[in-house]
C-alpha cells in the first residue's frame, strides 16, 4: 500500500498546509477516502468551539479494525503486524502477522461478547506490555465497545475511581506483569479496586507470571479459557461492527488541575484518519518497516503510535514489556540491533537517563538499521538532542521533536522526518490542519515572532477531543472557556523569527513528570489522605532526568518525631492512593505555607523556592505571614 497523502518535499508541505486551511473540508475528504467505509460522509466536518460541538465525516460509517487488520490481508497477510520483545531477553519473543492477528482480534471480539460484552459498553483494561493487551484493545473495538485503558502503574484507589468514573462493568487484566526486575501482581491490584466496585460484572484475566492468584466464582474467567470456547464452538470469525464516525472509540483518562482525573473521549472516525496521517508523514514511514515506540499502551503515545497508527497504515509495530534500563542500560540498543529497527520514537525522560551510563552500553551495538529518530512527552533539551543525534542516529537520522497531547489525540506541531527543518529543542511547525497561536494572558493574539505566549489552537483537526466523558462541562470550562472560540493547550510555546515553535511547560496546574501528566490538586489531595497531614501544596521543579520533579511543601501535625520515617509514610501514602508515577521527589515539612489574606496558596512563591531562586521570590505584602517564606527558604530540601 503506498501513502498517496504522504508529503514527499518542504513546498508539499507549505502546499498542504495552505490547502488544509482554506479547505478543511477538501483536504481531509481527500486523506479519507483512501480509508475503508462502509457508508461516505454527508459532510466533512461540523463545529463550534462555544459548546464545544465537534464532528468528522458526519453520518459515515466504519469499523476501524478493519482499516487496521482486514484491509490488510490481501498483500501482507504474512507481514509481521507486531514484534513483541519481553521483559527478559532470554524469554523468546513473539511475532504476530496480519493474518494471525486477525485471527486473535477475531477470537477475543467472540470472547468479549460471550461474557456480556456490548456495543457502547464501557471495558477496562489493566494489562502489562504484552501482545494480548493490543489484540483486547482491537477486540472491543471490532464489536464497537469502548476501551479504557489504565496504566499497569496505577493504584487500586486510582482503577477504583476511573471505574467509577466511566462505569465500566467489564475488566481485562493479567495475572502480573514484569516490568524490569519487578513483578507487579496486577490482578490482586484489580481485586483490591472492586471491593468500592461491586458492579463489575465480569473478569478476564490471562496468564502472564503464573502467580497466585484469587478467582472468584461468578466473576473471574480465565482468557485461554474462554478462547478455547470459541475454538470448539468453530466460529473464530467476529463481523466488525458498524460504527458511525463519531461513535466513541476510547475513554483515557488524564490529569487535571482538579483533583479528579478527566475521561478524554476520542471517537472512531476523525481519530483513525488522524493517527495514520501523523503517523505516515511525521516518520515518513516506508512500507516494511520497523517502527519502535517505547511507549506503554496505558498511555495516549501507545494508542496513537504502536497501535492504531500504525497497524492503520499497515506498518510493523515492535512493543517491548520492558524498561530502558533491565537488564543493563544497553537494552533498547540490543533490540535495535536484533530486530533491525528503522523508527525509534521514545520519551526525553528515558534519554536523559541513558546519557547517564556514558558510552559503554552501545558498545558493538549495530544501530545503522534507523534511519528516523523520534521524541515524545515533554519538550526534549538541547544535551539531550545533540546526544540522541551523536551517538544514537550518527548525525545521520532526522529527529522528529513532537507535541501533542491525550486531548489532541496525535501530533500537532512536529518536523517532518528529513523533510521540514528541525531545530534542537524545537517542535517547529504545524501538522496540516493544525493552526496554532500565541495569546496573552488576556486572550490577545499575539502576531510577532520571537515572543512568549500561551500555546492554543483555532480550529478542530480530525482528532479533537469530544468530551470528558459523563461530564460535558468539563470539557468545555478545562479546554474552550478560558479564551473565547480557541482551544487552550495549557502549554505555553515561544515561536521564534522562522515561525518555529518551543514548547515551554505548563502554565496551568498540572506537572509533566516522565512525559506523564499528573495534576498537582491529585497529589495533594493524595499526601492530604495520611493521618498527620494538615495541609500540602505542590509544585514542579527541573529534574536532571525527569524534566520536572514533584516538590510537596506539608503542614504536619503529628507526633513523628523521625522526619525521615514521616516522609516515606507520605510517599506510601500517595503510592497507595495515585500509583508510584506521583510519588514526590522532596517533602519539605513546613509550620505553615504562604498564603494571601484571602487564603489562597502562592504556588508561585513555592515554585521558586523550589526552583532555588530564593533571592527572587518578588513581593510577599500581600500575604497574611511574610515570615513563613523565610522560614520555608531556611528549611529547603
Amino acid at each position: 500500500m503506498s501513502y498517496p497523502y504522504q508529503i514527499t518535499s518542504y513546498e508539499g508541505y507549505q502546499e498542504a498546509w495552505k490547502k488544509s486551511v482554506e479547505d478543511p473540508e477538501g483536504f481531509w475528504g481527500e486523506v479519507a477516502s483512501h480509508f475503508q467505509w462502509k457508508k461516505p460522509w454527508d459532510r466533512v466536518l461540523d463545529w463550534n468551539f462555544k459548546e464545544p460541538s465537534v464532528q468528522w465525516f458526519k453520518g459515515a460509517q466504519l469499523n476501524i479494525t478493519e482499516n487496521c487488520i482486514d484491509r490488510h490481508l490481501a498483500d501482507k497477510a504474512n507481514q509481521p503486524a507486531i514484534i513483541w520483545e519481553p521483559n527478559d531477553p532470554n524469554d523468546h519473543h513473539r511475532m504476530l502477522t496480519y493474518a494471525q492477528l486477525h485471527t486473535k482480534v477475531n477470537q477475543f471480539a467472540n470472547v468479549l461478547k460471550n461474557n456480556g460484552v456490548k456495543k457502547g459498553d464501557r471495558v477496562c483494561i489493566y494489562m502489562g506490555m504484552i501482545p494480548e493487551l493490543a489484540i483486547a484493545v482491537l477486540g472491543c473495538a471490532r464489536i464497537g465497545a469502548i476501551h479504557s485503558v489504565i496504566f499497569g502503574g496505577f493504584s487500586a484507589q486510582s482503577i477504583a475511581d476511573r471505574l467509577q468514573d466511566a462505569n465500566a462493568e467489564f475488566i481485562i487484566t493479567c495475572d502480573g506483569a514484569f516490568r524490569g526486575a519487578k513483578d507487579i501482581p496486577l490482578k490482586n491490584v484489580i481485586d483490591d479496586a472492586l471491593i468500592s466496585c461491586k458492579f463489575v460484572k465480569r473478569v478476564i484475566v490471562y496468564t502472564h507470571t503464573r502467580s497466585a492468584v484469587s478467582m472468584i466464582k461468578g466473576r473471574d474467567v480465565w482468557w485461554e479459557d474462554e478462547v478455547r470456547k470459541v475454538e470448539t464452538a468453530g466460529n473464530p470469525d467476529c463481523p466488525a461492527e458498524t460504527m458511525d464516525a463519531e461513535d466513541p472509540l476510547f475513554i483515557l483518562y488524564t490529569s487535571g488541575s482538579t483533583g479528579k482525573p478527566k475521561g478524554v473521549v476520542h471517537t472512531c472516525g476523525g481519530y483513525m484518519v488522524y493517527t495514520n496521517y501523523t503517523f505516515v508523514n511525521v516518520f515518513q514511514y516506508k512500507p516494511q518497516e520497523i517502527h519502535f515506540c517505547t511507549a506503554d499502551i496505558g498511555w495516549i503515545t501507545g494508542h496513537s503510535y504502536i497501535v492504531y497508527g500504525p497497524l492503520s497504515a499497515g506498518a510493523t509495530s515492535l512493543m517491548f514489556e520492558g524498561i530502558p534500563t533491565f537488564p543493563d542500560a544497553g537494552r533498547f540498543w540490543d533490540i535495535i540491533d536484533k530486530f533491525k529497527v528503522n523508527i525509534l520514537y521514545t520519551a526525553p525522560t528515558a534519554i536523559r537517563s541513558l546519557m547517564a551510563f556514558g558510552l559503554g552500553p552501545l558498545q558493538n551495538k549495530d544501530l545503522s538499521s534507523l534511519r528516523v529518530l523520534g521524541t515524545v512527552g515533554e519538550p526534549i533539551n538541547e544535551e539531550a538532542w545533540l546526544w540522541y543525534d551523536e551517538h544514537i542516529g550518527k548525525r545521520k537520522c532526522p529527529i522528529v521533536d513532537t507535541w501533542w497531547q491525550t486531548e489532541t489525540g496525535g501530533v500537532l506541531i512536529s518536523n517532518l522526518a528529513g523533510i521540514t527543518p528541525s531545530k534542537p529543542s524545537y517542535a517547529t511547525l504545524p501538522m496540516p490542519g493544525v493552526q496554532p497561536l500565541l495569546v496573552d494572558e488576556k486572550g490577545v493574539e499575539i502576531t510577532d515572532n520571537n515572543v512568549t505566549g500561551n500555546l492554543c489552537i483555532k480550529s478542530p483537526w480530525p482528532a479533537t477531543l469530544r468530551t470528558t466523558y459523563g461530564d460535558h462541562e468539563r470539557c468545555r470550562t478545562n479546554y474552550f472557556a478560558t479564551y473565547e472560540n480557541l482551544y487552550f493547550t495549557g502549554d505555553g510555546a515561544y515561536r521564534d523569527e522562522n515561525g518555529f515553535y518551543r514548547i515551554t511547560g505548563r502554565v496551568d496546574d498540572v506537572l509533566n513528570v516522565s512525559g506523564h501528566r499528573i495534576g498537582t490538586a491529585e497529589v495533594e489531595n493524595a499526601i492530604n489522605m495520611h493521618a498527620g497531614v494538615v495541609e500540602s501544596a505542590v509544585v514542579g521543579y527541573p529534574h536532571d532526568v525527569k524534566g520536572q520533579g514533584i516538590y510537596a511543601f506539608v503542614i504536619y501535625s503529628g507526633t513523628h518525631g523521625d522526619e525521615d520515617m514521616t516522609r516515606r509514610d507520605i510517599t506510601a501514602t500517595v503510592s497507595r492512593i495515585i500509583g508510584p508515577i506521583a510519588k514526590p521527589d522532596k517533602i519539605q515539612l513546613v509550620s505553615g505555607l504562604p498564603k494571601t489574606r484571602s487564603g489562597k496558596i502562592m504556588r508561585r512563591i513555592l515554585r521558586k523556592i523550589a526552583e532555588n531562586e530564593l533571592d527572587n521570590i518578588g513581593d510577599t505584602s500581600t500575604l497574611l505571614d511574610p515570615a513563613v517564606v523565610e522560614e520555608i527558604k531556611r528549611g529547603k530540601v
